[in-house]
């Protein structure tokens, strides 16, 4: 049995591996808000408050991709990657694979 490999498109869901610096901007992002937690809810000035679970490298997360650079199974993507909390992480350029910033396909169950 052969595999066809999949060529992205806007809105497809993949998965996506953070890097190290993916991970230390979003845990900076999210111990910043939660040291400046009362300030930011009583100044109501419509911030976004970065709330969630701490993340490392290598963890995986779905990511909606926005933009497709190309029509081959190899084009890199930018895409929304939606994390454990209530905040995103925008990737650019990233190309299929198994390797932190890469993303790959979910397995079909």
């Amino acid at each position: 049995m052969s595999v066809i490999a999949q060529v992205p498109t806007i809105g497809r869901i993949v998965l996506y591996k953070l890097t190290t610096s993916d991970a230390d901007a979003i845990n900076r992002r999210r111990n910043h808000a939660a040291a400046h937690l009362a300030e930011h809810r009583d100044a109501a000035t419509g911030v976004q408050i970065h709330i969630g679970n701490s993340v490392a490298m290598g963890h995986e997360f779905p990511m909606v991709i926005t933009r497709v650079w190309g029509k081959t199974p190899e084009s890199a993507v930018n895409g929304q990657v939606m994390l454990d909390g209530n905040d995103l992480l925008w990737v650019t350029s990233s190309t299929v694979g198994t390797e932190p910033g890469q993303f790959t396909w979910p397995v079909r169950t």
